[in-house]
């Protein structure tokens, strides 16, 4: 019997990946390979640092490079991480206050931003994150003008959008961490009310990174069985209600999650370095696999191709960046909480002088 090689030879149509995916526009193409990979990472918080950790256990890069403003703690930080160089992979680890440490990079992650201070307005925070990434992502295009940029501060939306306009790269090659660290919460809560493992769980938060995030509610699925469409056969439709109920008050819990963390311990950090450690593997390793990330959304799911907005969309991620954006199916209710977020996203920015 003749072996089949491709399901093309089986009469699978060749346009179905068009049907399920949508194209980036003004796409890049990746970078020229390396045999060594570097990453960067900007910020030697407690955020940046759990990122820097969890990259060198995960065995994600050969060089990795640090830049912060205190150079003794940057120092410190790079020692501390080198004195356990017989219990990791082997990595090179850099560190400096000057970006050229950065040269080369195939992934720069940026977690460096300004703290809302007591009484701050939103836009007034906005400006002073914005004087601090006009330092930051002109010097990591100059010096690593092929890499991608991955911005993990807050407010994650309008600073991956500061940071794209600000490098000059084209948009498949900026994204922000949105709503992966979020769905991953998502689907957690509902592993755990379901009683199965979150890895069979499939379920997606988009939007705004924040208060507003969009629960896909209308995709979620377990081991490939729709949970809506499942209950919405039964007989007993008050099961529709209860569970809808029950997703909305997951939905409310994932929006609350972060805050719990930061009042029990004073910040987040080993959730969301798993999070973006994830990200750089699809990335660098051209994966192909799907993470909701923030991303230019303009012309996705009826937001006007003219406002420029990065929103949480699920994408497919590979070397250079955001290769697709997955067609998934929403709701009109649910596409009507994009496109409000949208719309706020591109008031606010129109108020950055960029």
């Amino acid at each position: 019997m003749e072996k089949v090689s491709s399901l093309s030879e089986l009469g699978f149509a060749d346009d179905v990946h068009r049907a399920l995916f949508r194209p980036i526009h003004q796409a890049a193409p990746p970078s020229p390979t390396s045999r060594r990979t570097k990453i960067s990472v900007i910020g030697a918080g407690n955020v940046g640092m759990a990122i820097a950790q969890t990259i060198l256990t995960q065995d994600l890069t050969d060089e990795l490079a640090l830049v912060d403003a205190k150079p003794d703690k940057l120092r410190g930080e790079m020692l501390d991480l080198q004195h356990a160089a017989a219990f990791l992979p082997r990595t090179r680890i850099l560190a400096s206050t000057d970006y050229a440490v950065t040269a080369d990079s195939d992934l720069c992650i940026i977690t460096a931003g300004a703290r809302q201070i007591p009484g701050e307005t939103r836009i007034d925070l906005l400006h002073r994150n914005l004087t601090l990434f006009k330092e930051i992502v002109p010097p990591l295009a100059r010096h690593s003008p092929a890499a991608l940029l991955l911005v993990v501060s807050n407010p994650v939306d309008v600073l991956t959008y500061i940071a794209w306009k600000l490098s000059g790269f084209p948009p498949n090659r900026v994204i922000g961490s949105g709503t992966n660290l979020d769905s991953s919460r998502f689907r957690f809560l509902l592993a755990d009310h379901l009683e199965v493992n979150a890895q069979d769980v499939q379920a997606y938060m988009v939007g705004e990174h924040g208060d507003s995030s969009v629960a896909l509610w209308s995709s979620i699925s377990v081991g490939g069985v729709p949970v809506l469409g499942q209950l919405a056969s039964d007989d007993n439709k008050a099961a529709v209600v209860m569970e809808q109920e029950v997703l909305e008050r997951i939905r409310k819990a994932v929006v609350d999650s972060a805050y719990e963390v930061i009042r029990l311990k004073g910040y987040t950090s080993w959730a969301i370095g798993y999070s973006v450690a994830s990200l750089a593997r699809s990335l660098l390793r051209d994966q192909h696999r799907i993470h909701p990330i923030s991303l230019l959304a303009a012309g996705f799911y009826g937001i006007p191709s003219d406002r420029q907005v990065f929103l949480s969309l699920p994408a497919q991620l590979g070397r250079s960046g955001v290769l697709t954006v997955a067609n998934v199916h929403l709701t009109d209710e649910e596409a009507a909480h994009l496109r409000h977020s949208a719309a706020t996203l591109w008031e606010l920015q129109q108020k950055l002088d960029l």
